[in-house]
């Protein structure tokens, strides 16, 4: 498989890795009262912070998959210390299995999928994402623009769901982040280590997520 046919494949919706079950935050951003013409805003916004973070975090896992995959471990751990909201931990963790179901049933011998079946605790979804591009060959950028363009894909689909939008509305939003996404990518890419991860965070959307894990009617997990 070339990298620009596994690239295709992680921006692909129909991918099945349960993210269709996941609003990026914007059901318990919805919620708590923002409104339906801050949702660009939204989205922006997470490519600033979460965005940076978790884009940072599978260049990282990337390389170590390719030259040391036992250096996954420390990208987990970076990451887990980045993320102080245990449901937002959880929701990771959720994608990051569905991604490692499908890299074991793809490349099964593949070091770098062993050793992330081997964590001490579930990769979360930017490690198990650097697991899969590695055994798909992409390069740095890739996986960076691919962590990018899921979540801000993730808030439009959700968008379609919980607000009355236009389809062609929503694909806007998408495109007019794209200048943030292809700047978020180069900082992203400029990460050298795991200690070096960027710890960006937005309040707002750690405690919607707080809010959101303790309500017993929603539609999305996250």
């Amino acid at each position: 498989m070339s990298a620009e046919i596994g690239a295709l494949l992680l921006a692909d919706a129909r991918l099945p890795t349960g993210a269709h079950a996941h609003s990026a935050g914007l059901e318990p951003a919805l919620l708590a009262g923002m409104g339906d013409e801050d949702v660009p805003r939204y989205i922006e916004a997470r490519l600033h912070t979460v965005g940076l973070v978790e884009a940072a975090a599978a260049v990282l896992a990337l390389r170590a998959a390719r030259t040391d995959p036992a250096g996954l471990g420390d990208v987990q751990d970076a990451l887990l210390a980045r993320m102080p909201s245990a449901p937002a931990r959880s929701a990771s963790e959720l994608l990051g299995r569905g991604l490692l179901r499908l890299a074991r049933h793809l490349w099964p011998d593949h070091p770098a999928v062993v050793a992330a079946g081997s964590l001490d605790s579930p990769p979360l979804r930017p490690v198990a994402l650097g697991v899969v591009a590695a055994a798909v060959d992409m390069d740095d950028a890739q996986v960076a623009r691919a962590s990018l363009y899921d979540d801000a894909q993730t808030v439009t689909a959700a968008a379609l769901k919980l607000l009355p939008v236009d389809p062609a509305d929503a694909t806007g939003w998408v495109l007019h982040a794209a200048p943030t996404v292809e700047a978020t990518v180069v900082r992203a890419v400029a990460t050298t280590d795991p200690a070096s991860l960027p710890a960006r965070t937005a309040p707002l959307v750690e405690q919607y997520s707080l809010d959101h894990a303790a309500r017993s009617r929603r539609i999305f997990v996250a």
